[in-house]
C-alpha cells in the first residue's frame, strides 16, 4: 500500500440526502467511478453514524430508539461473554467474519450491499473502493449506558465498541479486496473537533490514538488503507503521528489551522502517506451556491503552494499524495446542493489530474 498514489483523484465523504440506495449508488458511480464509496442515507435512522454500528454489542436492545447499551439487563453478562468468544474465534481461530455479528446486515446494511451489487455489475474496474466506520471517540461519547454515562468511560463497553468497529472495518476491507480493488476505510471522527474542550477534558491523546490504532490494525490486516475524517479542526499533530494512511481535513474552512504543523505534515508525507483536501464546502446552501470550479482550483493551488513552501516538498509530489474531496458529507443538504458538491469535487479533481 505504500506505493498507492492518490494522484488528485476525487473521493467522497459518506452521506447523501436521498431515499433510494440504488439511485444514490448510481450517483456516486457517476461522479467518482475510479474510487466510489457505499452511501449512508441519514433519512433512515438505522443508517445514522451511531445506530448503524450498535447491533451485536452486549447490552443492545433491538427496537430501541436510544443509543443505549444496558449493562443492567439480566442477560448482559451472557451477551458480553458471547461477544468476546465470537471476537476471539475470528481473530485467533479464523472463523468466518462475513457471517458474524461484525458485518452489517438487514436495514443497516442496505447501502453497503447495494454498493457491492452495482460494483459487481460495473464493466470497468475500480482503482479502489471506499467504506467507513464511525470513529471510537465519536461512537463512545454518543452511546450511553443505563445511567446515561458515555460508554467511552466504561472500560468494558469501550473495549467491546472498539473491537466491533475494528472488525466491521476489516469486514468491509475484506469484501473490497475480493473484488480486486484497494480497500480504503475511513474512520469518521466528528467528535475530535471538540477534543481538548471541557466536553472531552478527561480523554487524552493516548486514548484517541490507542482507540484508532486498534481499528487501523484490522484494516491493514486486509491490505487496506486506513483514513480518518474530521469535519472541522482538531489537534492534527496526534493524527499526523499515528499509523493512519490518509488524513481528511476541511481545507476550505480550516487550512489555516492545519498548516500550523508543517514539520509534522512533512514527516507524514515523507512516509508516502496521503492528504484528502476537503476543498468543496458542504456547510451552507448559500456558500455552496457561491462557489465556482475555477475559484476552488485557485484556492487549492494557493494552499498547496503554501504547504510546499513551508515543508520543502515539491508541489507535484503533494498532488500525487492528495485526494480532492468535499469538506464533509452531504446528507444534511438538499439534493441540488449535494449534486453541486459532487460536480465541483469532480471538476476540481480533473484540473489537478491534468496537471
Amino acid at each position: 500500500m505504500k506505493n498507492f498514489k492518490a494522484n488528485g483523484l476525487p473521493l467522497l465523504i459518506g452521506s447523501l440526502p436521498m431515499e433510494s440506495h440504488e439511485k444514490a449508488t448510481k450517483l456516486v458511480l457517476e461522479y467518482t467511478p475510479d474510487i466510489p464509496l457505499w452511501v449512508q442515507l441519514p433519512l433512515y435512522r438505522e443508517e445514522g453514524m451511531v445506530p448503524q454500528f450498535l447491533p451485536g454489542l452486549p447490552g443492545f436492545t433491538n427496537g430501541s430508539d436510544k443509543n443505549l447499551l444496558d449493562t443492567s439487563k439480566p442477560e448482559f453478562n451472557e451477551e458480553f461473554l458471547a461477544f468476546f468468544e465470537e471476537y476471539i474465534s475470528i481473530t485467533e481461530s479464523g472463523a468466518d467474519l462475513c457471517t458474524s455479528r461484525f458485518a452489517l446486515s438487514g436495514a443497516r446494511g442496505k447501502g453497503f450491499f447495494e454498493f457491492l451489487k452495482q460494483i459487481d455489475e460495473k464493466k470497468s474496474p475500480c482503482i479502489a473502493l471506499k467504506g467507513q466506520v464511525t470513529g471510537p471517540i465519536t461512537f463512545g461519547t454518543a452511546v450511553k449506558d443505563e445511567n446515561n454515562k458515555d460508554i467511552f468511560y466504561n472500560d468494558q463497553l469501550k473495549d467491546a465498541a472498539i473491537k466491533k468497529l475494528a472488525l466491521n472495518a476489516r469486514w468491509q476491507a475484506h469484501e473490497f479486496s475480493k473484488r480486486g480493488a484497494v480497500p480504503i476505510i475511513f474512520i469518521d471522527e466528528p467528535a475530535l473537533a471538540g477534543f481538548g474542550t471541557s466536553a472531552y477534558i478527561t480523554i487524552t491523546k493516548e486514548d484517541v490514538i490507542q482507540s484508532i490504532e486498534e481499528i487501523i490494525l484490522e484494516i491493514h490486516a486486509e491490505n487496506g488503507l486506513a483514513g480518518v475524517h474530521v469535519c472541522a479542526n482538531t489537534e492534527w499533530d496526534m493524527l499526523l503521528g499515528s499509523g493512519l494512511d490518509i488524513i481528511s481535513f476541511d481545507a476550505f474552512s480550516f487550512f489555516d489551522r492545519f498548516i500550523l504543523y508543517p514539520e509534522r505534515i512533512k514527516a507524514y508525507l515523507d512516509q508516502k502517506k496521503i492528504l484528502a483536501w476537503g476543498i468543496v464546502p458542504t456547510g451552507k446552501k448559500e456558500v455552496i451556491a457561491e462557489q465556482t470550479t475555477q475559484g476552488l482550483i485557485q484556492l487549492l493551488h494557493a494552499q498547496m503552494d503554501e504547504l510546499a513552501d513551508k515543508t520543502g516538498i515539491d508541489k507535484e509530489t503533494i498532488i500525487s499524495q492528495s485526494f480532492i474531496t468535499p469538506s464533509c458529507g452531504t446528507g444534511s443538504l438538499d439534493l441540488d446542493s449535494a449534486k453541486t458538491v459532487l460536480r465541483l469535487t469532480r471538476e476540481v479533481s480533473a484540473a489537478f489530474r491534468q496537471r
